[in-house]
């Protein structure tokens, strides 16, 4: 049986490690081994391997020293390149630099800017200009609920009054066709699926569902599309409508080609240092081939993957064999060094 430890928050626990996944594992010959964190991590074990999703330096030092004593056990996946995706302005930057094969379709990310503490808010709007709506975010991300917190500003009184502390990033809102495709990354293996999303937002949208304050949580903006809908005379039987509307768009919405898929999560894959994460895109509605990655998450909800099951036992047995082959090479290596070694004893 291979060892492979895990450490992750009692919730991601709950939800990830499945029975489904743990029987499928043992039939693989694969023990997912939990890590006890109240314990030094160089006293358990013996692992082949450890997935993990914790932050903080002092984890960080366990595995770093882990990695010296323990050189062959494979971690899933540095700290350092986990880090990068705990700040929403420079997890994109990698987009942008990507050189990866494309067809017709093309991407980017959407443009966005930081507002800082020190920044005067005036000065951002004259900036901005006329490109609300925007989208607001906490730039750092630290698996809190805070963290994920986004709010749709439509207008100037919206920007001033935000409750976001800085820093916060002001991302362009692109209308998207009310989907977005969800691309999941677990080594070599990659799924996309597609989800409901925001609906494109005209100006008449935007003048019906500004309101006073003028921003809103991105979890109240379908509610309250709904709810004007009805304060404007709609029956139920025309929310419903609504509603189905949302899941028929989904529905027929057609997924990115594969090749542009696989490309994207290769290239992102590569650029990072990463295994396990998934990326948000969408599709510009005015342009069918222009795509936006939008949001790049570490250890996202595997279990929301479809066989995330098999997927990830497959993973593992990837990791297992390359460590196999590894090791296999070192010993090759070694022993053509001890056999000149004797060659040239011979010699003397």
């Amino acid at each position: 049986m291979y060892r492979i430890g895990y450490s992750l928050s009692p919730k991601d626990v709950q939800s990830f490690m499945q029975n489904s996944l743990l029987d499928h594992a043992k039939q693989r010959g694969i023990d997912l081994i939990e890590i006890d964190p109240t314990k030094p991590l160089t006293q358990q074990g013996p692992f082949d391997c450890i997935i993990h999703k914790h932050y903080g330096s002092d984890w960080n030092n366990q595995l770093q020293q882990l990695s010296l004593d323990h050189p062959n056990v494979v971690v899933i996946d540095p700290p350092q390149a986990i880090e990068h995706l705990h700040n929403r302005v420079c997890m994109l930057d990698v987009v942008t630099s990507l050189k990866i094969p494309q067809g017709n379709q093309t991407f980017g990310v959407p443009i966005q800017r930081v507002l800082d503490e020190s920044e005067n808010l005036m000065d951002l709007i004259e900036e901005i200009g006329p490109k609300f709506p925007l989208i607001a975010k906490p730039v750092s991300v630290d698996g809190s609920a805070k963290s994920h917190e986004m709010f749709l500003v439509f207008n100037e009184n919206g920007l001033k009054k935000l409750k976001l502390k800085k820093p916060i990033v002001m991302q362009e809102f692109v209308n998207h066709g009310g989907v977005i495709f969800k691309v999941y990354v677990v080594g070599d293996h990659v799924k996309c699926v597609k989800r409901s999303s925001l609906p494109d937002i005209c100006e008449e949208t935007l003048n019906s569902i500004a309101g006073d304050e003028g921003f809103l949580l991105f979890s109240k903006i379908s509610n309250l599309i709904v709810k004007n809908n009805e304060a404007e005379g709609g029956s139920s039987d025309e929310v419903g409508e609504y509603c189905c509307g949302v899941e028929k768009l989904v529905e027929e919405a057609e997924m990115p080609p594969l090749e542009f898929v696989m490309e994207l999560a290769k290239g992102l894959r590569e650029a990072m240092g990463l295994r396990l994460f998934n990326f948000d895109l969408i599709r510009d509605s005015g342009d069918g081939n222009r795509y936006f990655v939008i949001d790049i998450n570490y250890f996202p909800g595997y279990v929301n993957m479809p066989e995330y099951e098999s997927v990830f036992v497959d993973f593992f047995c990837d990791v297992v064999q390359e460590k196999r082959k590894k090791n296999s090479d070192g010993e090759v290596e070694l022993d053509a060094k001890e056999n000149h070694h004797e060659e040239e004893e011979l010699c003397e």
